[in-house]
């Protein structure tokens, strides 16, 4: 931890983030490769049908297969949200883009995720932004820029492209970060069975080749990494940072797509792309220096998330020791004053 006392900031949710974002990363330049042969709708669905396949022996051997117990219809909502924005048109709008422009210029253009979630969370979810966490915003739009003015007109549709896929997933970020029934392994599972069929049924009905075994096998692998594992890291840390603040971190992965692109398709690395990251770096640090603290009230609630019992809420008890772990608990009703993100159990609005 960073600090001491009630003041702090973890840093394991931060090294779930950056994980996160390393293997989402690398999507775009594999996912290059793979468009040579499979068209969008095939490849998006066998990325998520890879992601449920990976997680899979996890949930067995958890015990949470067929365990769905705080699967409540709010819930429920932001879960088929998250489905068919962040499961279904996100990667179709995305991938498409992908086939007209160079992986690292979509990679980069991912920044936008960032954006979009900021400005969706301060107008919809309650996510409190004070004038450091804006400036943090703002700068990283500004490094975006900075990326992509180079690439003239004939980067304009890939770029709309990928920024309407950022705005699928900018809704699906705050989704998920909300869902508190159900585990992050649970719900990245269903997401992908549900999202993966759809998306592979739609390609195979559309002209050209069957994909090929080998192709699929790549396919269900790279989704198992870069949509499975990746997914559930971001979740943890979502849960935990808020999904503003675990965006932030996670938009680094434009920048992990980058160095891949590299180093696997021979793609060069501009100037241009040196600012940015050094502007990316600046909005990390504003977003997560920003204090925020006030009186606030907590509800009485029973949900499931990753956690510890060290930050005010969690004062359970258990038989042995431990760090971060997820299971459902229960939290009184309780009303305090301590330096806070926009949480599972920080949700309100509040002016500066």
């Amino acid at each position: 931890m960073i600090g001491s006392g009630s003041t702090y900031i973890s840093i394991f949710p931060v090294i779930l983030a950056l994980l996160a974002a390393a293997l989402f990363g690398m999507a775009a330049p594999a996912s290059k490769q793979l468009l040579h042969t499979l068209n969008p709708f095939s490849l998006a669905g066998l990325l998520y049908l890879g992601a449920s396949l990976g997680l899979f022996p996890v949930l067995i051997a958890r015990g949470e297969f067929r365990r769905l117990p705080g699967m409540d219809r709010g819930n429920l909502k932001k879960l088929t949200g998250a489905v068919v924005l962040g499961g279904i048109a996100g990667p179709i709008l995305l991938l498409f883009g992908l086939r007209n422009a160079a992986a690292s210029s979509v990679s980069l253009w991912l920044n936008l995720e960032l954006v979009a979630t900021a400005v969706l969370g301060a107008i919809f979810f309650k996510d409190h932004l004070g004038k450091t966490g804006w400036a943090g915003v703002l700068t990283a739009l500004v490094s975006s820029i900075v990326l992509t003015m180079h690439e003239g007109p004939s980067g304009i549709l890939p770029a709309a492209l990928t920024g309407l896929a950022c705005l699928c997933w900018g809704f699906d970020n705050h989704f998920t970060a909300l869902i508190d029934g159900i585990s992050a392994v649970q719900s990245t599972f269903i997401k992908g069975l549900f999202a993966g069929t759809v998306n592979t049924i739609i390609g195979h009905f559309l002209p050209g080749p069957a994909p090929a075994g080998e192709l699929i096998l790549y396919s269900l692998l790279l989704g198992g990494l870069s949509y499975g594992m990746s997914i559930v890291l971001y979740i943890m840390s979502a849960q935990k940072l808020g999904a503003t603040r675990s965006q932030v971190i996670f938009s680094s992965a434009p920048f992990f797509g980058v160095i891949f692109s590299v180093i696997f398709l021979a793609e060069s690395i501009s100037s241009a792309q040196g600012v940015s990251i050094f502007l990316f770096i600046a909005a990390i640090a504003l977003l997560i220096l920003e204090h925020h603290e006030h009186r606030h009230e907590h509800h009485e609630t029973e949900h499931t998330h990753m956690h510890r019992h060290d930050d005010l809420h969690h004062d359970h008890r258990h038989e042995e020791d431990v760090s971060y772990h997820e299971h459902s608990h229960r939290h009184d009703v309780t009303t305090h004053s301590h330096p806070h993100w926009p949480d599972l159990h920080h949700r309100h609005v509040h002016k500066d």
